[in-house]
């Protein structure tokens, strides 16, 4: 016993959830990063600790300016994370969002290193300056393309949920 089915009233059924579904995920896409100015901020806040540590501190110094760093960026993190109108349930971040954090991490520190050999040579405060700029220009370069990349891919993870059943 099979009822049947108006296939027009389906579609406008299906495209009645289809329509939220794809702005909550427009809304993800948005928030994802909390804009550019979490961006600018990170990374302004990253050339500062970078161009601090590049001048010949004291160990209190440097110690004092990795508290202060890692302060900042978590009072940063609190401000934009509470920003955020979209709340997820963790397991909507893939291995995307987890392989983006830790390419980041290796292309800011790869940089800073680098950087930092090629300009050991200089005195001290020219040579942090270069070394900050160079890694928070590495940073930023990085950061768009790869956060569109990693939130792009939570589009596609519902589509494929609901097609295959159990999503991957």
């Amino acid at each position: 016993m099979s009822t049947p089915v108006d296939a027009e009233q389906a579609w406008k059924d299906l495209q009645r959830i289809r329509v939220p579904q794809e702005r909550v995920y427009d809304e993800i896409e948005r928030c994802a990063s909390g804009g550019p100015g979490a961006t600018y901020t990170t990374a302004a806040t990253m050339w500062a600790f970078l161009a601090c540590t590049g001048l010949d501190l004291p160990r209190w110094g440097v110690w004092l300016a990795v508290a202060a760093y890692v302060a900042l960026l978590s009072v940063l993190a609190v401000i934009y994370s509470r920003r955020s109108r979209v709340r997820l349930h963790h397991s909507r971040y893939n291995w995307r969002m987890s392989a983006t954090f830790v390419a980041g991490a290796v292309v800011t520190g790869g940089t800073t290193l680098l950087s930092g050999r090629l300009v050991e040579s200089l005195e001290p405060t020219v040579a942090g300056l270069i070394r900050a700029t160079i890694t928070t220009a590495a940073f930023l370069l990085f950061i768009g393309p790869a956060t569109r990349w990693a939130t792009g891919s939570l589009r596609g993870h519902g589509e494929r949920a609901t097609r295959g059943g159990a999503g991957r």
